[in-house]
């Protein structure tokens, strides 16, 4: 296991986090209510979990992430984290199945990169330069990335998808994975997202570009019977974006990051 857990990037706190949701990949697999979060310890059934599992993990991280829980199951959880002085910060849940996706996505992608763009086919590597560029640019755009394992697929099945400059910069990037294990409702659901543009490339329609081709990727690569991805409240643009690529918004579902009541949020 030690060999493949590379590649981390961020804080010295980020990396901790990171190595230790790695570190527990096995533990993750096979406990009901767990699912890999990749930057944080993640749950997505409280209930499965337990109380006492997730109040272990705040009390040693100050964070923990829950993907796909219900809205009755996140305001119980709001309750127990606020009277142990945490709180639950929530991202919007876009949701989609296979066809409605690619009937969306393929016309975007079928127009081709703009001029002087391609797309990345070279293998990435959890420490390799390629990497860390991708790595560096999701951060610069305000997303905190995923550990060079991860990004590789070294933990688990994942695409990253890149375009790059004639230069060798990163234009624009994305990430899709699949974080639940097989005792969980959402075994075949995959999390889509580290989707980031260059300042540099911003106002070409790389954002949607990016996004697209990783649903494709999702489903192709990864068999997914569904993706989903997480959208702040206030982000309209990323709201746009993920609708153009044939996702909707999914009420009855949230996902967040339970933090101390104090800390910065974790990501935008």
């Amino acid at each position: 296991m030690g060999a493949i857990l590379a590649g981390y990037f961020g804080t010295d706190s980020q990396k901790t986090l990171q190595a230790r949701a790695e570190a527990s990949a096995g533990e993750i697999a096979a406990t009901p209510g767990l699912c890999q979060a990749g930057r944080t310890m993640g749950c997505d059934d409280p209930d499965a979990l337990g109380w006492e599992r997730i109040e272990a993990f705040l009390q040693r991280d100050g964070i923990c992430g829950f993907r796909l829980i219900t809205t009755d199951q996140a305001e119980r959880l709001r309750e127990r984290l606020s009277a142990n002085g945490f709180r639950l910060d929530t991202w919007d849940v876009f949701l989609t199945d296979r066809d409605t996706a690619l009937a969306a996505c393929r016309p975007i992608v079928e127009r081709g990169l703009p001029d002087g763009l391609a797309e990345l086919d070279a293998p990435l590597t959890p420490e390799g330069a390629t990497t860390r560029r991708i790595q560096a640019m999701m951060s610069a755009a305000g997303v905190v990335p995923f550990s060079g394992s991860m990004l590789c697929g070294d933990t688990g099945p994942a695409v990253t998808l890149a375009l790059c400059d004639p230069s060798g910069g990163i234009a624009a990037g994305a990430h899709a994975y699949l974080p639940h294990n097989v005792a969980s409702r959402h075994r075949s659901h995959a999390w889509g997202g580290l989707v980031a543009v260059d300042d540099a490339q911003r106002g070409k329609g790389l954002g949607r570009l990016i996004n697209a081709m990783m649903v494709v990727a999702a489903f192709r690569d990864l068999g997914a019977s569904h993706v989903y991805e997480l959208v702040s409240a206030t982000n309209e643009v990323s709201r746009r974006m993920v609708e153009a690529c044939g996702l909707r918004h999914a009420p009855e579902l949230v996902c967040g990051l339970a933090t101390r009541e104090q800390a910065a949020r974790f990501t935008r």
